[in-house]
This record gives structure tokens, sequence and C-alpha cells, in this order.
């Protein structure tokens, strides 16, 4: 998956975001425009091409004042939607420079 396909997907305006999305939003104090921000300047960090029913991917990217965020995007490549799975602040303490996961102890 290429993260230029779902930055098209924002500025287009295809997108959706799930219910789990809009709460962990809402939970972790983010609002939707920083979510799109970290994906516009951020990176690829996981892929899972055979998740269901479209590939997804982890995008480790930064709020506008530079705070860490995850998100999970699906993306349909043959309407070219983009989805929101999930969105979150990592812990730091679960992530190397909030790009690899830690070993679990």
């Amino acid at each position: 998956m290429e993260i230029d396909n779902i930055v098209d997907a924002i500025q287009a305006n295809r997108i959706r975001i799930t219910d789990h999305a809009d709460e962990e939003c809402e939970s972790d104090q983010l609002t939707f425009d920083e979510v799109y921000f970290s994906v516009f300047h951020g990176e690829i960090i996981e892929d899972y091409p055979d998740d269901k029913p479209y590939p997804s991917c982890l995008i480790y990217g930064q709020t506008f004042s530079g705070d860490p965020v995850h998100s999970v995007w699906a993306f349909n490549d043959e309407n070219k939607w983009a989805v929101l799975i999930t969105v979150y602040r990592p812990d730091p303490d679960r992530w190397i420079n909030f790009r690899v996961r830690r070993e679990k102890s």
C-alpha cells in the first residue's frame, strides 16, 4: 500500500471514518484535521496486506504541535476510498521512536 493513495483519498474527501475511530479521536482529544495532517506528513510503519475486506496499514505521524499519532487506514483500490479504522496516541513504553514495536517482556 502507498501512503499517496490515502493522502489523495483524504484530499478528495473519499474517506469513511469508523465509529471506533471517531470514538478514539474523541477519547484521545484528537481532531480529524490533526489525523489528516499526521497522514500528510507521516509514513507507513506497518503493512497489513491480508486484512479484509481491504488491505490496511499503520501510519505514524504527528499533530500540528508535534505529538505522535498512529492511525490505521484501509484502502479500497477499486473505488479509491480510504477508511480510517482506528487512531490513537501511541504509548512510548510500547514503541521505539513511535515506529517500531518494543518486544513484550
